[in-house]
């Protein structure tokens, strides 16, 4: 610490650059300090600082002997309270996950001890250092952020014990899902309605979620018991009802329970089959040599489908391309709002097929192909629709939801069927073809780090740089962090590097992510651990990428 502090005397007012020269390693005698990275202008991305501190001296040792969930869990709430402990001092950042848990950098438990990763704005007046300041920041204030972070009788432990309790459940009921043949579970007693679209707590006064007593499972967890709720079966589920009794809240909290959530988010028993993906229209989006064929075909001027590639999709031509990608990196099960999907993808009714004949439409739409993709492929879908009945002939659950409570209609639902029998007639009797694996060019991500300074930059959940590409993600809803989209730059670098997976990229990188994927990144705190699906889909949306 007085070495790091003789530096910075020296850089009283002197160029900003100069800070460069702190960059190194300091023994603050009951932890060390680690200025990896220190930023060349004030207005460049912050400085990056890991503190590291023994086991022994932490009295967390217990921790240890825990699980691999139970550990994420207090890693998590570790960097949120250093995070609450910084709140004063602007200059000091930790990076986190909003209301999820993820498995996040911020903090890293190894064998010798637990390490803190942040960020730091190194003070400046324009482009002249303030070292006086940054002493003060660096050798008072920092150290006593570390150690009443990484020290036990500076923590609230029952707090920690607790918030570790519920994210160990939420896993629990998760693994659970299968066993009892469901795809997701909503417990009672949830609240899923937000305070707005930009934030993503609870909402007051919120009415509380009750399962309907024939969709009603009872699960179990380690700690807090018994749990009932609304269980979600596998098959084709369809949420119906009027506009704004919460039909899309419903599929929001699905789609966004995937993760485990905090305490006192109000999804926290709320679970979703993992490898769950939500798809919609995306116009504009690139596809790369992809076989469509289960879905378009006979297009115009003969233009194959088997391998289509297009740097513009249509609507419905990127809603399919999403389908047969997610299907491609092993989702199971798929989410559908009918209000981000392509009408056209989605259903055609009788009096359209009476005007336009099969052979002059090329698209067979999902109503048609959503029961093949139940029974030949095991393939689960809830899709929220209100403007067409045509999905209750193919419905196996139909959840009505009224002022925010669900009803189970299906029974109602088969006599509507029953009642009102529709003349139209079924596109695509042919079954679907398998779903192939591509194999990716890895010279195409070579190129792109050959092309001057490359750089890889999460700027938000929306874009990604890599090199010169600019990747738009901005319809990938179930990302959760620019952590996870930085991941996924840095998971594409390793691909870069290491030949032999292109043949089945999906596999390689799922044995990438189940090994100790912090391993694979550099020593940033800004990283979350993506899913395959969300690696291979931001995959697919680079323009330049090359499969075949």
């Amino acid at each position: 610490m007085e070495q790091l502090e003789a530096k910075l005397k020296k850089l009283e007012k002197r160029n900003y650059r100069s800070y460069t020269s702190i960059k190194g390693e300091y023994d603050f005698t009951d932890f060390t300090l680690y200025i990896d990275n220190v930023q060349s202008d004030p207005y460049a991305p912050p400085s990056r600082l890991r503190a590291k501190r023994a086991w022994s001296l932490t009295h967390l040792q217990w921790l240890q002997e825990t699980s691999l969930d139970y550990q994420r869990a207090a890693r998590d709430f570790l960097a949120r309270h250093f995070s609450e402990l910084l709140e004063k001092d602007a200059t000091l950042s930790i990076a986190l996950s909003g209301q999820t848990v993820l498995d996040h950098t911020s903090v890293i438990f190894d064998d010798e001890g637990i390490e803190l990763r942040y960020n730091m704005n190194l003070p400046a007046d324009g482009r002249e250092i303030l070292a006086k300041r940054a002493i003060n920041i660096l050798t008072f204030h920092m150290p006593k952020y570390v150690r009443r972070t990484l020290l036990a009788r500076e923590l609230p432990i029952e707090e920690l014990k607790e918030h570790c309790k519920v994210i160990v459940d939420q896993v629990a009921l998760r693994r659970q899902l299968a066993e009892h043949n469901l795809v997701a579970f909503v417990a009672n007693g949830s609240i899923l309605p937000r305070i707005a679209g930009n934030n993503d707590r609870p909402m007051k006064d919120a009415i509380a979620f009750q399962s309907p007593d024939s969709l009603e499972v009872e699960l179990s967890t380690p700690n807090r018991g018994l749990i009932k709720g609304m269980g979600i079966p596998k098959g084709i589920t369809l949420i119906v009802g009027g506009g704004f009794h919460g039909k899309s809240t419903l599929l929001n909290a699905l789609e966004r329970s995937i993760y485990d959530h905090i305490p006192g988010d109000g999804r926290e028993y709320i679970v979703t089959e993992e490898s769950t993906t939500k798809i919609q229209a995306e116009d504009g989006r690139c596809v790369h040599s992809l076989n469509l064929s289960n879905y378009i075909n006979h297009l115009p001027m003969g233009k194959d489908t088997t391998c289509f590639s297009t740097q513009d999709a249509s609507g419905s031509t990127s809603q399919a391309a999403w389908l047969q990608e997610s299907l491609e990196a092993q989702a199971k099960t798929l989410l559908i709002d009918e209000d981000t999907s392509a009408t056209n993808f989605m259903i055609r009714d009788e009096r359209m097929q009476a005007l336009v004949n099969n052979g002059a439409e090329p698209i067979t739409p999902l109503v048609d192909r959503i029961g093949q993709l139940r029974d030949e492929m095991g393939v689960s879908t809830i899709l929220v629709m209100g403007g067409s009945g045509d999905y209750l002939d193919v419905a196996d659950t139909v959840i009505q939801m009224h002022d925010y409570q669900a009803v189970d209609v299906t029974k109602k639902a088969k006599e509507v069927v029953i009642s009102h029998p529709t003349t139209r007639v079924r596109e695509g009797s042919e079954h679907l073809l398998p779903t192939q694996t591509r194999q990716l060019n890895r010279s195409s991500l070579q190129a792109i780090l050959q092309e001057g300074k490359f750089r890889i930059q999460a700027r938000n959940k929306n874009t990604l740089r890599f090199g010169r590409e600019l990747v738009d993600i901005t319809a990938m809803s179930q990302l959760q962090s620019s952590a996870q989209v930085h991941a996924i730059g840095w998971m594409w670098f390793q691909l870069s590097q290491t030949p032999g997976w292109e043949l089945n990229p999906v596999e390689f990188i799922a044995q990438q992510l189940h090994d100790n994927w912090h391993e694979l990144m550099p020593k940033h705190g800004d990283l979350a651990k993506p899913r395959v699906i969300e690696v291979m889909a931001t995959l697919n949306r680079m323009r330049v990428a090359d499969f075949k």
